[in-house]
Order: structure tokens, then sequence, then C-alpha cells
């Protein structure tokens, strides 16, 4: 069990990844905070030895995405338009607001692995195991992902 000290540290250096990856499940904010606050108490509470920062964040990924699969299996859940939030996400540039808008297109089983390997850096052995799939599928949906996008950000002049 942490410290207060140390449980607020941990918090505070994950909470936004936790967030991300339940935004990239739920594509809504609400139950996205809800998740990471479901999530951060369960790290709180958790007696678990970690036996290093990457195993700690390893597992706050994969208690976020087992929260996120049940919060979309509740019989209350149904699906939002997310326009109103992404409207209040400030880019710096306008590209990556197109390149944000492309990959929160993406179906969630393209989407997902997107954003833990190119946002987060994790190997595509890591995204496997964080999402309980198989390696070589970790691999084909980044492909297709990435055709998808290519598609996708063609159809923008300063991408074609």
């Amino acid at each position: 069990m942490f410290s207060n000290e140390a449980f607020a540290q941990n918090a505070e250096k994950y909470m936004d990844t936790v967030f991300r990856v339940a935004y990239g499940w739920l594509k809504n904010p609400d139950d996205a905070n809800d998740v990471t606050q479901d999530v951060l108490v369960e790290l709180y509470k958790t007696d678990k030895e970690f036996e290093s920062d990457a195993h700690l964040k390893n597992w706050l990924i994969r208690v976020t995405v087992n929260r996120c699969k049940n919060v979309l299996r509740a019989p209350w859940h149904k699906a939002e338009d997310i326009a109103d939030y992404e409207n209040t996400l400030v880019f710096e540039q306008p590209r990556y607001r197109e390149l944000f808008d492309a990959v929160m297109s993406l179906d969630r089983r393209y989407r997902l692995p997107v954003l833990l390997y190119y946002y987060e850096g994790y190997r595509q052995k890591e995204i496997a195991g964080l999402l309980d799939i198989p390696e070589e599928t970790v691999r084909t949906r980044l492909a297709r992902a990435r055709e998808k996008l290519k598609h996708i950000l063609s159809e923008v002049p300063q991408y074609a």
C-alpha cells in the first residue's frame, strides 16, 4: 500500500495516461473521468508491490481497459456525440486537430493500439499484453489503422 505522498505522486504522474486510455476507449469525457477516478481509487487501495514505474503504468492501463469494458457493458451506457468536447480541445497547430480527428474517427479496435503505440510509446508486445490480444493482432490493427489514416488524411488538403 502506498503512503499518501507516494500515492499523490503516482496519481499525478499517471492520471493523464489513464484518462487518455479511457477516453480512447469510451470517447466520452465524463465516462473517462469516472473511469480515471475509479482506477486511481483502486491504486490507492491496492497492496500490490510494483517492481518499477513501468510495471505500475502497465497495471494502471490494464485496470483502465477492464473498467472501460465494464462501462461499455453497463445497460445504462449509450454512445454520445463527442463533438462538443472535442471542440473545447486546443491544439498547437491546425494539422494536429486534423490528425486527432482522424485517429478518433477510427473504430476502437484500431484507435486504442494507435494511441498506446504512438502516443504512449508502448511496443507491440506490450500492447498485446495490455489489451489481452495476440501480438500479431496488434501488428495487423496498427497496419490497418495506418492505412485508414492514410486514406482519411489524403482527403485533407495539407496532407494530400
